[in-house]
């Protein structure tokens, strides 16, 4: 079932998110006696409230579990704002039992291409979906273009949810938001389709190209023509790092610049060793925070650190740019779980 609809300490559930779980203890086993008798509207019925009290763009789905009966899943639906919410809603919940477990986004289904679902009134048997499967030159993503034999009888909207329903199912929500680029459902078959069930198989080949931490190097212009240069983590990519929701920028001026107005000499030297010191730094918190990105030009290097905001990253950078001695060095934080700030260097 398909329905649309921070803390003070790491892993400590607050404001609607420990309501829910209060709820769920006492909602439970009318829950249960509802899933045994199979009646769908009114377990909709209990269930979407509490879900849209979180947020109203959450959705909820139960599905079978991995080791548990069945799962609830309460997903942020692809939308980047809410990832965070979905995820502090499945740390805090009760541990697993035989019946239940939590899920922050849909999990691949192994039996996925076995499934019929109805799509607008007619079978989506997922066994006769075909992909045509590109991966454009030097990019960490796979361009999917979908037929299935009911597509040209569907509208364009239901074609793109069931085609979207249909890779959550076999590949899993975040491994969509991970590897998948543009998504066509089209009305044709595409040159050289193959069967959806070795989308797996082709993201797992494409994955393992980046097993290893990787930088990329960029070049461009400032809005005044200056010349700019950058470094970012590649890929970079908010559904690997969802409780990343607070954005901290790091200003450093500079004093010794080449003509274009990059850092040289001494300057290029403590800019790295600010970067090494924050790196460490960040190290420390334990996977709750990361430099992800920098950029120079005109005389100012600019650092982008997303953290947990319970992670104590803010008060990190306000410590070393108090160290920095080459001008007013400035830290600004703010909540950006979109990852918005670097947009740019995103992939």
């Amino acid at each position: 079932m398909r329905l649309f609809g921070r803390g003070s300490e790491p892993g400590e559930p607050v404001g609607g998110v420990a309501d829910f779980w209060v709820w769920w203890a006492e909602a439970r086993p009318k829950i249960d006696s509802l899933l045994v008798t199979e009646d769908v509207p009114a377990l909709a019925e209990v269930i979407a409230p509490a879900v849209a009290a979180l947020d109203p763009g959450l959705t909820w789905d139960v599905v079978p579990g991995k080791a548990a009966l069945r799962a609830l899943v309460v997903s942020a639906a692809g939308n980047p704002e809410l990832r965070p919410l979905a995820h502090r809603w499945a740390l805090a919940a009760p541990p697993s039992d035989a019946l239940w477990e939590f899920h922050p986004s849909r999990p691949a289904n192994r039996g996925a291409t076995e499934m019929t679902l109805d799509v607008g009134g007619r079978e989506f048997a997922l066994d006769k979906l075909v992909l045509g499967l590109r991966v454009p030159n030097g990019t960490p993503r796979i361009d999917v273009t979908a037929f299935h034999p009911i597509f040209p009888d569907l509208t364009d909207e239901v074609r793109t949810e069931a085609t979207l329903l249909a890779l959550d199912w076999i590949l899993g929500e975040d491994e969509v938001a991970r590897w998948v680029g543009d998504i066509v459902a089209a009305t044709f078959q595409p040159l050289d389709a193959v069967p959806a069930v070795h989308l797996p198989a082709v993201v797992a080949d494409l994955a393992s190209e980046y097993q290893q931490e990787q930088w990329a190097l960029m070049e461009g212009r400032t809005a005044g023509g200056a010349r700019l240069v950058a470094t970012a983590r590649y890929p970079l990519r908010p559904v690997d790092h969802p409780l990343l929701d607070q954005h901290i920028e790091i200003t450093l001026p500079y004093t010794e610049a080449d003509e274009d107005g990059l850092p040289e000499g001494a300057s290029a030297a403590a800019l790295r060793e600010f970067e090494e010191r924050l790196a460490a730094g960040l190290e420390g918190l334990g996977g709750t925070a990361l430099l992800a990105a920098h950029m120079s030009a005109e005389g100012t290097r600019v650092l982008h650190v997303y953290a947990d905001p319970s992670a104590g990253a803010a008060a990190l950078a306000e410590e070393l740019a108090a160290s920095w001695d080459e001008g007013r060095a400035q830290v600004e934080s703010q909540e950006d779980p979109g990852w918005i700030a670097i947009s740019p260097f995103l992939s």
